[in-house]
């Protein structure tokens, strides 16, 4: 019997999907705050934005991301950027965030 390897990015998408903005009842990924992942061996970066520059948790939801990445089993270093550009936008979200909100 073949045995795959779930790739890291998998996981770090699992963790991400567990951390919520505190305004809006979606998690960040689906909320689209997530430009890039980037796994290199067992190191993560991650590319971000906030809903707003001026968003509350501007200094403590970057501090949980990287939390929950380095949670992950076999996880090195961890990065995490905030960027502004491009602003965030309705348009980020997931179909699955849209129906969740009644935006569909």
């Amino acid at each position: 019997m073949e045995q795959f390897e779930i790739p890291m990015e998998s996981f770090v998408i699992d963790a991400l999907k567990t951390i919520y903005d505190p305004e809006i009842p979606v998690n960040i990924y689906d909320l689209g705050l997530i430009y890039e992942i980037n796994v290199e061996g067992k190191d993560v970066r991650i590319l971000m934005t906030l809903t707003a520059p001026n968003c509350p948790v501007a200094e403590t939801l970057p501090e949980e991301v990287m939390e929950k990445i380095k949670a992950i089993e076999g996880v090195g270093e961890v990065e995490v950027n905030l960027t502004f550009d491009p602003a965030w936008s309705q348009d980020n979200l997931t179909e699955e965030a849209k129906l969740e909100l009644g935006l569909l």
